[in-house]
């Protein structure tokens, strides 16, 4: 149990068996991820996948649930989210009761890794009514996340930058082996095609089935990129080196995955755009996950806000652009009785 469950659970079982009268409900609001790319698709150490990736504050998925007698969800994502409260209460062993409200959802198979944060945030939510003991990651199997990528579990439970070591044999989700705060002062520039979605489903599984092996050669450079570039850029706050990294990743990996999604980025839109930041000389940039959402990676909120007016209008009404910042927390849960916030994970307040 990692820190920040053993702090949800502590929380918890200080609590009473009965719930206090007054108390209404819970709310819950987490943060969406991006996905920078795999270290280790060659598996030839035992371990495949690994991950590199970055809790951001936007979009995010928030919430509110209530005791009620049968299991209701009403708002965006309102069938998929039914779907992990079930799961949810079946994995707790507590009935089917509830009543959610979704008032704000992640963009679904666009790169940010909505599903995990939904599930989670729904399973967090009725565990918090049961009075349940809430270990995201003792989740992962019972709503079917973690299957690659350990980076959205740590998004839920820490947030900041977070490298994971990819799945052995087990089945256990992958191992958290960094988590670096980002630095306030960076911005993350988010492109969005609001007219496609990424590979997923049953597309990505024949994806991962189909592809060739990764070189080896190339897996090894993107754990030195990562290792001795990336994450030392990220602690001394040296955003060009930083960026650069990340883009020579994303290139090995994009070029890898074009055959399945049309090119290194699954959205020509979005490669427009990019290729004219490219051409600004700006050396962090890429597609997060399958895509479509690009992002630009910059040093100041000014470099962002004037990246983006240079942008807007590309891509005509297709394109939306958002700055966001990198989160350095995770998940937080409120009592809607106290109106106050409550951390998910280490690092809060």
């Amino acid at each position: 149990m990692t820190a920040a469950t053993t702090a949800l659970a502590e929380r918890d079982a200080s609590r009473s068996d009965a719930p206090p009268p007054d108390l209404q409900g819970v709310r819950v609001h987490a943060p969406a991820r991006l996905h920078f790319g795999f270290l280790d698709l060659h598996g030839g150490l035992g371990r495949r996948f690994g991950s590199i990736g970055l809790a951001v504050d936007a979009p995010a998925v928030t919430l509110e649930a209530r005791a009620a007698p049968r299991l209701s969800v009403e708002g965006p994502e309102a069938e998929r989210a039914l779907a992990y409260a079930k799961a949810a209460a079946g994995h707790l062993g507590i009935p089917e009761t509830g009543a959610i409200l979704i008032a704000e959802t992640i963009p679904p198979h666009a790169g940010f890794g909505s599903g995990t944060q939904l599930a989670l945030a729904v399973a967090a939510a009725l565990a918090f009514i049961a009075r349940r003991p809430f270990a995201p990651e003792d989740f992962a199997d019972a709503l079917d996340r973690g299957n690659r990528s350990g980076v959205g579990l740590a998004a839920f439970t820490e947030g900041g930058l977070i490298v994971d070591g990819g799945r052995d044999d087990s089945g256990a989700p992958p191992p958290v082996v960094a988590r670096l705060a980002y630095p306030e002062a960076w911005r993350v520039v988010l492109i969005l095609d609001t007219g496609m979605t990424g590979v997923h489903g049953k597309r990505e599984i024949a994806a991962f089935r189909d592809l060739p092996r990764f070189p080896e050669r190339e897996a090894a450079e993107i754990c030195r990129l990562v290792l001795m570039q990336a994450m030392p850029a990220c602690v001394v706050a040296d955003a060009p080196a930083f960026g650069a990294a990340i883009t020579a990743v994303q290139r090995m990996i994009g070029d890898h995955f074009a055959p399945h999604q049309g090119g290194r980025y699954a959205s020509p839109a979005v490669a427009e755009a990019l290729a004219a930041v490219a051409a600004r000389g700006v050396p962090g940039y890429g597609q997060s996950s399958w895509g479509p959402t690009g992002f630009v990676l910059l040093g100041s909120e000014a470099e962002a806000q004037s990246l983006v007016a240079d942008l807007e209008g590309r891509g005509g009404d297709r394109l939306r652009f958002l700055v966001a910042r990198g989160r350095n927390e995770g998940a937080w849960i409120g009592t809607l009785r106290e109106g106050e916030n409550r951390p998910a994970g280490p690092g809060m307040g």
